[in-house]
């Protein structure tokens, strides 16, 4: 089967990938293709969990089901708490090390930027994640519009900024927090302010302890950052 992706909808193609690859191999699991990372929370991140080897579709390598090692058949949690998980992104399969692509998601079921209960503490659970793997100047948090994304469980893409992606950063005039948990706030200032009601948000460093908020219409994660390796 074959994908043509024009510029405007590669994201698209790129969720859609993602579930051809998660379904090629969890048929006896259906589930709607909007689903798949809710499902990954709700059954492959936390191995303790009753029957969790016949629930999960992607199991963890290190849960003791016999799952096999290939990278799209399994789940990498790089952190879990009560709140919040963060795995690595199915686009790593097959790159070099140096390519970084993870997600940080609720535990509880978020839709994403437009959802009411989107949790102030994932931006902090995010970047405490992403500057052991990334590095910090490089750093970028994206979460896509809704009409931009795949899938209907909010994720934060932990990613590194194209090479000039911070440049262009400054053109659509971004805020400022000192605080991880000031991002949805100031997001929903500036998207109001440019008359946005769907929007996209990058969060970068700017400073120690300052950090820069972006919003646009597009995706973040298209327009800034080194989202699939080449």
């Amino acid at each position: 089967m074959s994908l043509l992706c024009s510029s405007r909808s590669k994201l698209l193609c790129s969720g859609i990938a993602l579930t051809i690859a998660w379904a090629c191999h969890g048929s006896a699991l259906a589930i709607e293709r909007s689903d798949i990372l809710l499902d990954l929370v709700n059954h492959c991140v936390d191995p303790a969990q009753a029957n969790y080897c016949t629930q999960c579709r992607a199991p963890r390598n290190d849960a003791a089901c016999g799952a096999p090692l290939d990278c799209k058949k399994n789940t990498e949690v790089w952190a879990l708490n009560a709140s919040y998980t963060a795995i690595r992104d199915i686009k790593m399969c097959g790159c070099p090390s140096s390519f970084v692509h993870g997600l940080a998601l609720p535990i509880s079921t978020v839709r994403g930027v437009e959802d009411p209960r989107r949790p102030d503490g994932i931006w902090q659970f995010a970047w405490d994640v992403a500057i052991n793997r990334i590095e910090t100047e490089a750093l970028a948090l994206v979460v896509n519009p809704q009409f931009h994304r795949s899938q209907n469980q909010l994720h934060v893409h932990l990613l590194r900024l194209s090479r000039d992606g911070r440049g262009q950063l400054a053109k659509h005039l971004p805020s400022y927090v000192s605080s991880l948990d000031q991002v949805w706030t100031s997001a929903a200032q500036s998207a109001a302010a440019k008359g946005l009601t769907d929007y996209g948000v990058l969060v970068a460093q700017r400073g120690p302890k300052d950090y820069l908020v972006v919003v646009t219409a597009e995706s973040p994660e298209d327009a800034f950052t080194e989202w699939r390796c080449k």
